[in-house]
C-alpha cells in the first residue's frame, strides 16, 4: 500500500471514529443531564476513577507487548502503547472487527509481522472474555441468577469456549501448523506458558480495577446511593462483556447500559442505576479517548522511547 493511501485510509477511520465517539458523548451528556437526582460531584474521586482506569490501561498494554514479544515481535513501550490506544477507539465504529484489525495494522505498519500482530490481539481479546467470565461468576452471578436464573450455565459455556480458545492458540502443535501456512520462513515460535499466566492475571487485576474505578465514579456523583465494591466488579464486567459480544452495537452501546441498569437497580433503585450506568459510559469515552489524546498530539518519532 502506498503512503499516499495509507494516509488517507488513517484520515477517513479517524473521521469515523470521531463521528461516533462525539454523538455517543452528546448522547449520553443530554441523557444525564436529564436525569431527575440530586448530584453530589466530587471532583477528586472522579480523578481517582480516571486514574484507576488508565492504570489498568497501562497493564494490559505491557501483557500484549510481552505476548507479542514471545512470537518474535519487540515493540517499544511508546510504540506498543499508541497502537493499544489508538486502535481501541475501532470500538466506536459499528462492529467489532475494528479495534484488532487497527491493531493488526498498526503494528504490522512497525515492522511486526502480520500473523503475530493479529494472533496477539485475538488472544489479547480471548483472555479478556474469559477472565471477564470469571469476574463476573466471582462478584456478579447472584444478581444476575434472581432475574435470569440459567445465566450460570451460559457463562460456564462462555468460559469453556474461551478456555478452549486460548488454549488452542497458545498450543505448541497449533503454533507450527499456523506458522506452516502463514510464515513458513519462520522459526516455531508459541507464547511462554509463564507469558500467558501473566496475562491472565494482568486481565483479572483489570477487571477488579476497572471495577474499583466505577465504584469511586459512583461515590463521586452519587454517594448517597452505595454500590458494594464486589457488585460494582461484577456489574462493571457483566456489561462490558455484553456490550463487548453484542456484535453490532458500536462500543456496546444501550446494551452495556441496560445490563449495568439491571444489576445495579435492585441494590440502589432504577433511576440512580440508571443515572450511573450513563456516567460509567461517559467516563469510559472519556478515558478511552484521553489515553489516546496523548498519541494523537505527539508524532511518534519526536515522542518515541526506548525499552
Amino acid at each position: 500500500m502506498s503512503r499516499r493511501a495509507w494516509r488517507v485510509i488513517q484520515m477517513l477511520a479517524g473521521f469515523a471514529v470521531l463521528f461516533f465517539v462525539v454523538r455517543s458523548f452528546v448522547k449520553n451528556w443530554d441523557s444525564i443531564r436529564a436525569t431527575p437526582l440530586e448530584w453530589h460531584i466530587r471532583p477528586g474521586l472522579l480523578a481517582a476513577s480516571a486514574l484507576c482506569t488508565w492504570g489498568m490501561y497501562g497493564l494490559l498494554i505491557l501483557a500484549w507487548r510481552s505476548l507479542l514479544r514471545d512470537w518474535g515481535n519487540q515493540l517499544g513501550v511508546w510504540t506498543a502503547a499508541r497502537i493499544w490506544a489508538v486502535s481501541n477507539l475501532g470500538k466506536y465504529i459499528p462492529g467489532k472487527v475494528w479495534a484488532i484489525a487497527g491493531m493488526a495494522i498498526m503494528a504490522q505498519k512497525e515492522g511486526a509481522a502480520p500473523w503475530a500482530a493479529t494472533a496477539s490481539a485475538i488472544l489479547m481479546q480471548g483472555l479478556a472474555v474469559g477472565t471477564g467470565v470469571v469476574a463476573v461468576a466471582v462478584a456478579g452471578v447472584e444478581t444476575l441468577e434472581q432475574r435470569y436464573p440459567e445465566v450460570r450455565i451460559g457463562l460456564w459455556i462462555l468460559a469453556s469456549a474461551s478456555a478452549v480458545g486460548v488454549i488452542v492458540m497458545v498450543s505448541p502443535s497449533v503454533g507450527r501448523l499456523v506458522l506452516r501456512r502463514l510464515a513458513p520462513a519462520q522459526e516455531d515460535r508459541s507464547p511462554r506458558v509463564p507469558t500467558v499466566l501473566l496475562s491472565i492475571a494482568v486481565n483479572l487485576l483489570a477487571w477488579a480495577g476497572y471495577g474499583m474505578a466505577f465504584w469511586l465514579l459512583a461515590r463521586g456523583l452519587l454517594p448517597s446511593a452505595v454500590v458494594p465494591l464486589r457488585l460494582a466488579i461484577g456489574a462493571f464486567a457483566a456489561s462490558y462483556l455484553a456490550g463487548l459480544l453484542f456484535l453490532v452495537a458500536p462500543g456496546g452501546l444501550v446494551v452495556r447500559e441496560s445490563v449495568l441498569t439491571l444489576m445495579l437497580q435492585g441494590a440502589i433503585g432504577l433511576g440512580p442505576a440508571a443515572a450511573l450506568a450513563v456516567a460509567s459510559r461517559l467516563m469510559l469515552t472519556i478515558t478511552e479517548v484521553g489515553i489516546a489524546v496523548p498519541f494523537l498530539l505527539f508524532s511518534r518519532e519526536s515522542a518515541r522511547v526506548s525499552t
